[in-house]
């Protein structure tokens, strides 16, 4: 299945993608040039990105969506 991830061109010219995507050694991929320019890139930590599925079982609960639900506008 497709799937769109955001990444950066460096002062090299080499793309890189700001999360991990697992791929096969030869795989086809579509890049697309933005007209505007980055308006800054953000490096996370692999901490981060490493605890973010697992607090992520966590966090998207039912439970905890009602425990915060006061802080999201109306809908």
């Amino acid at each position: 299945m497709p799937k769109t991830v955001e990444a950066f061109v460096d002062e090299s010219g080499a793309i890189r993608l700001l999360e991990s995507v697992p791929l096969r050694a030869r795989q086809r991929v579509l890049v697309t040039i933005l007209e505007e320019e980055a308006k800054e890139i953000r490096h996370v930590s692999e901490t981060a990105l490493l605890s973010e599925k697992a607090l992520g079982k966590d966090w998207n609960r039912e439970e905890e969506d009602e425990a915060w639900a006061h802080l999201q506008p109306d809908r």
